[in-house]
C-alpha cells in the first residue's frame, strides 16, 4: 500500500491565538505599567506564595521545566521523530521567546516580587532584583506548548498545558514573579506559537479549520 502523504495548512486558530495572545499580553502590560502589583493581584500571589515551604523541593525542580533548554530539546526531540516543522517551529518560539520578552522589558518595568512585595517570600536562589514582567519561563512553555498540541490525541493535548500551569504556579510559590507576570508570559508564549504555526504549518489531520495549503 501506498504511504500515507502528511499535508500541512495554516489554520484560523492559529491567527486567533496571535491575536488573543497579543491582547492578553497588552492588558496585563497596561495593569504592570505602573511597576506595582494591585491588591487582587497580591492577593492571588500570597494564596501561592503563602503555601507550606514542603512544597518547595517539587517547586523548584518544576520550574526547570521551563529552562531556556527546553526549547533546544524539543527541537532535537522532534528532529529524532522526523516532524522537522514541527522542529523549526520549536526553533522559532525559542528565538521569539528571546526577542520578544526583551522587547517587553523595554516597555513595561516591573521588577521581582522581593522588590516590590515586601512580605514576599523568596524561595532558594531565587533572584530578589531584574525585570519580573514578564516571565520567560511561561512565554517558551506557552509557546511549545501551542505548537506541540496539534501533535498530540486526545487527552494527550492536556498535558502540554498542565506543564504550563505547574511552571506557572512554581513561580509564583518560589517568589520569582506576581500572577500578572506569568499571565501576560502566558499570552506572549501562545502568540508566539501562534506565529510560528502560521510559518511552518500543522499536520491536516490533527488540525482545526485551515487557511491555506502547505
Amino acid at each position: 500500500m501506498p504511504m500515507a502523504v502528511r499535508v500541512y495548512v495554516r489554520r484560523r486558530d492559529d491567527i486567533v491565538a496571535a491575536g488573543a495572545g497579543l491582547a492578553v499580553l497588552a492588558a496585563c502590560a497596561f495593569v504592570a505599567s505602573d511597576g506595582e502589583v494591585g491588591s487582587i493581584e497580591l492577593s492571588v500571589f500570597h494564596a501561592v506564595n503563602g503555601l507550606p515551604d514542603v512544597l518547595s523541593p517539587v517547586m523548584r525542580g518544576s520550574q526547570l521545566l521551563g529552562v531556556l533548554a527546553a526549547g533546544p530539546i524539543a527541537t532535537a526531540v522532534a528532529a529524532l521523530l522526523r516532524r522537522w516543522r514541527l522542529a523549526a517551529a520549536a526553533l522559532l518560539v525559542t528565538g521569539g521567546k528571546l526577542l520578544g520578552e526583551r522587547v517587553v522589558w523595554q516597555l513595561v518595568e516591573r521588577s521581582r516580587p522581593g522588590t516590590t512585595i515586601a512580605d514576599a517570600i523568596v524561595r532558594g536562589d531565587t533572584p530578589t532584583v531584574g525585570a519580573a514582567f514578564v516571565s520567560g519561563h511561561v512565554v517558551l512553555l506557552s509557546g511549545l506548548a501551542w505548537i506541540v498540541t496539534p501533535y498530540l490525541n486526545g487527552r494527550w493535548r492536556v498535558v502540554p498545558w498542565l506543564v504550563v500551569l505547574l511552571v506557572a504556579f512554581a513561580r509564583l510559590y518560589l517568589g520569582a514573579h506576581a500572577p500578572l507576570d506569568v499571565v501576560g508570559g502566558a499570552g506572549l508564549g501562545v502568540a508566539i506559537g501562534g506565529l510560528a504555526n502560521l510559518v511552518v504549518g500543522v499536520p491536516r489531520s490533527q488540525a482545526g479549520e485551515d487557511i491555506t495549503g502547505p
